[in-house]
């Protein structure tokens, strides 16, 4: 081997070297131990003093979680801030697949939807148009540890934003005093970066608040059982005061728009009775209750003109499920857009 050829050798050799030294270290700064944390201790005192588990446990867990920088880059907001687009956001729900997929699931289902239907009043397409948008009827779970995912934005929740922090800690010490009780192990639940679980995408504190047993064998589910999941979805929005025969949506028409920012002001809150909407310049093209309560809702869509949608009390109960009406106008159309599809089909 000649002079040349072994130095060129020996230079790739460096240069690997130092590639996989910056790799580690790369890897090692993303270390941390949780457990050190300021918050830790009291996180594990409180779930002594609630759940019976020693604090040490608890202790022990964090060390095991590990600091996820792309669930950090996920909760970060953008560089440049986009124009919220309406209809680019309802292509991603309101489409041929999810709806194909969604009646498969509602026929599969159909025994629990009525059974869910009945006992909690909330209509069958609702609850699957909910599932659907969630994780395309368990397809999209989630891959992020949740241990992971809520230690990070408990204990290393990014600046230059509204801190949340204080709401993962909350969901940290529900997750954790949740898998105490279940079946469920803390090092191995995976789910949303966010922390959201199970087919529904129940946060840890609403699977303890609003999840069913709706298959009666003793455990909650909500990753397999699809009972599980049809029942907590339907008992979450009944809850939140789902009224069997109030307005969801209502398509609308603006008349003049002399009194549009009022009614917008209280943003996703029904406040106008229908009688004030159409005063005000709204037609209302749908059935609505005369003492019912209505909030003008307004679906930016990028450069072009908005569009609005009348949304009632049951709108702003879907909002409890995810705070934005984008989100509810969504599950809301894929509903109707089941409804219709299966009727077509059948």
């Amino acid at each position: 081997m000649t002079t040349q050829r072994i130095l060129s050798s020996f230079a790739t050799i460096l240069i690997s070297t130092a590639l996989c030294t910056q790799a580690v270290q790369a890897q090692e700064t993303d270390k941390v131990n949780f457990a050190e944390h300021k918050n830790a201790t009291a996180l594990a005192e409180r779930l002594k003093a609630k759940e019976g588990i020693p604090a040490s446990t608890t202790l022990e867990l964090l060390k095991q979680a590990e600091l996820l920088p792309q669930v950090v880059k996920a909760v970060k907001p953008p560089k440049t801030k986009g124009v919220r687009n309406w209809d680019t956001y309802r292509s991603r729900f309101v489409e041929p697949y999810r709806i194909r997929k969604g009646v498969e699931f509602w026929d599969a289902n159909l025994g629990t939807l009525k059974e869910a239907e009945a006992k909690y009043g909330i209509p069958q397409e609702v609850i699957v148009a909910i599932i659907g948008v969630e994780t395309i009827y368990g397809q999209h779970i989630g891959n992020y540890r949740v241990l992971d995912s809520l230690a990070t934005l408990a204990f290393a929740y990014p600046e230059g934003q509204r801190d949340r922090s204080e709401f993962f800690l909350s969901e940290l010490e529900a997750f954790i005093a949740l898998c105490n009780r279940t079946h469920l192990d803390a090092l191995e639940v995976k789910g949303s970066y966010a922390g959201a679980i199970g087919l529904g995408q129940f946060m840890p504190s609403s699977w303890t608040a609003f999840a069913v047993d709706g298959d009666a064998d003793g455990i909650v589910d909500l990753f397999h059982s699809r009972r599980d999941a049809i029942f907590s979805v339907a008992n979450f929005l009944k809850v939140h005061g789902w009224e069997t025969g109030k307005a969801t949506r209502v398509l609308v028409d603006i008349e003049h728009a002399d009194n549009l920012q009022e009614l917008l002001a209280p943003d996703i809150v029904p406040t106008f009775t229908p009688a004030a909407m159409q005063q005000k310049g709204v037609k209302l093209n749908g059935e609505t209750q005369p003492d019912e309560k209505l909030a003008l809702i307004e679906l930016v869509r990028g450069e072009g003109e908005p569009a609005f949608v009348a949304g009632g009390h049951n709108f702003y109960v879907v909002t409890r499920y995810n705070r934005s009406s984008f989100y509810a106008n969504a599950v809301l159309e894929l509903s109707e857009a089941l409804k219709l599809r299966r009727e077509m089909l059948n």
